[in-house]
């Protein structure tokens, strides 16, 4: 486990204010983040989010882009 990310500020959203960023932004300017699991992002999903089941996060960092803003769901 990283320990530094007990030390990340993390800001918690509502859906509105979800929608209010993702209208703000670029896709190249954040990062979408689905933590379901596979058949519930094969359902449904933002536009331009990648799956990255909540188990696996931990084991997935090298993934997310450093110093680019996350939006997780």
């Amino acid at each position: 486990m990283l320990w530094k990310q007990f030390f990340t500020p993390a800001k918690s959203m509502n859906t509105e204010e979800a929608k209010q960023l993702l209208k703000e932004h670029q896709l190249t300017d954040i990062q979408i983040v689905d933590v379901r699991q596979p058949s519930e992002y094969h359902n449904d999903h933002i536009a331009g989010a990648i799956l990255i089941p909540l188990p696996q996060l931990s084991d997935s960092y090298d993934l997310l882009k450093k110093n680019t803003p996350l939006l997780v769901y």
